[in-house]
């Protein structure tokens, strides 16, 4: 994958009010940004993103015709724009509008009003992602890892998939839902596991327990990837024995330094 500079990103900036976009412009800009577009609707930005693929969306939450989580739930489940990163702003703090953005698979959210360096740290998040930097170990390399990810979001399945594909992991089985993941643990060697918290028929503080005292690899690292901000079920999940948790969104440096400490304290 060829790398890229803030420079050369192509962005499709969809926001309806023009005062907004005029602000969200000159901070692109001053981020560095020299290409991007401007969409004032969502029909708008599906038929700008068919007819030139930008690297990257940033979109408001609430635009005329549709929100910005049915724009990216559009970009999905379209084979042609499924990849292209999405960045959300947004003034909402509710977790009911915001964790259905989060579960598709976002670089970032960005509150609004936001600061420079927040808009700066998400676009460098961004270049993370669509930017390959395979990880090192002592002793073995990312593409010989193989890894279980467990949610049941199909979507969110992807995003998690595309962001390890970048660090140069390439072996993946999928699971639905913990009661899903069980077997394919039981009859399968897995080097890591990455897990939802919030699955309908077991949860992942459910399966992590299983996986501590039941599985046949007790000793797996696993890695929780939620949106779940509940600190009492939080702590509930270390207190069963996650190896590790990242929120949703989620920076890739981050992940990359959880899972490799995961793997060298083995």
């Amino acid at each position: 994958m060829i790398e890229k500079s803030l420079a050369e990103l192509y962005i499709l900036l969809v926001e309806p009010s023009v005062t907004q976009a005029k602000i969200i412009s000159k901070e692109l800009k001053a981020s560095g940004i020299n290409h991007f577009e401007i969409a004032s609707s969502g029909e708008e930005a599906l038929d700008h993103l068919h007819k030139y693929r930008p690297d990257l969306v940033i979109s408001s939450l609430y635009l005329p015709d549709m929100t910005g989580s049915d724009l990216i739930n559009c970009m999905r489940n379209d084979n042609e724009l499924e990849e292209i990163a999405f960045m959300l702003i947004s003034s909402t703090t509710g977790f009911d509008e915001l964790d259905p953005v989060r579960q598709a698979g976002v670089s970032a959210i960005l509150p609004k009003p936001f600061a420079s360096h927040q808009l700066k740290r998400a676009l460098l998040n961004t270049l993370d992602i669509l930017s390959s930097k395979e990880m090192e170990f002592d002793e073995m390399n990312a593409e010989d890892l193989k890894v279980l990810v467990v949610d049941d979001s199909k979507m969110a399945r992807n995003h998690i998939k595309r962001v390890l594909s970048g660090l140069g992991i390439v072996n993946f089985t999928e699971a639905d839902d913990g009661i899903a993941a069980i077997p394919l643990i039981e009859n399968s060697f897995f080097d890591f596991v990455v897990t939802d918290y919030n699955m309908p028929q077991m949860d992942g503080k459910a399966l992590i327990e299983y996986i501590r005292n039941k599985s046949n690899q007790q000793s797996i690292p696993v890695l929780m990837v939620t949106s779940e901000n509940n600190e009492n079920s939080l702590a509930a999940v270390e207190q069963a024995g996650v190896s590790g948790i990242c929120d949703k969104p989620f920076e890739t440096d981050t992940v990359r330094e959880i899972i490799h400490k995961m793997m060298t304290d083995i």
